[in-house]
């Protein structure tokens, strides 16, 4: 979401992660608009903002900014947590998980925006879609091929 006046600008990931974290560290909310697709249909790269916050308590369902074991920054969903440990998928993802551990994560989503309007990730409405979306997983190819010809 950009203020009147305000310029967007393009950093490396790197940069970007570090400063992000520092910002949530200190308490601050942090807006931003992700690129790519691979949280499709959730979140629309280049089009959604995330609201980020500190974690706290990270748990199944959530959706996260984590530095991966390979080092790699990505804004995905906790698929499963044990012992420190969380495995990461993006839902616009058919294949291929993420893992890293709970320290690992910079920052929690509590909000999408969308066309203006906020999205409460916590909600019981948006986590029951992503429960569903995730057993929809076999055909989710599919479905990202028809949600990408109709909205893409």
């Amino acid at each position: 979401m950009k203020a009147a006046g305000m310029k967007s600008m393009t950093v490396p990931n790197e940069t970007f992660a570090i400063e992000i974290g520092r910002l949530l560290e200190e308490g601050s909310e942090v807006v931003f608009k992700p690129k790519g697709i691979s949280m499709l249909p959730f979140i629309r790269g280049g089009r959604d903002s995330i609201i980020l916050r500190k974690p706290s308590v990270l748990k199944a369902g959530d959706i996260v900014l984590a530095r991966t074991d390979d080092s790699r920054y990505v804004v995905h969903r906790i698929i499963s947590a044990e012992e420190g440990r969380l495995t990461l998928m993006g839902d616009g993802n058919v294949a291929g998980k993420e893992h890293c551990t709970e320290k690992d994560v910079l920052g929690v989503a509590v909000k999408i925006v969308r066309d203006g309007k906020q999205i409460d990730c916590q909600s019981p409405a948006h986590l029951r879609k992503a429960r569903i979306w995730a057993r929809l997983l076999p055909v989710r190819r599919y479905l990202l091929a028809i949600y990408k010809r109709i909205n893409l």
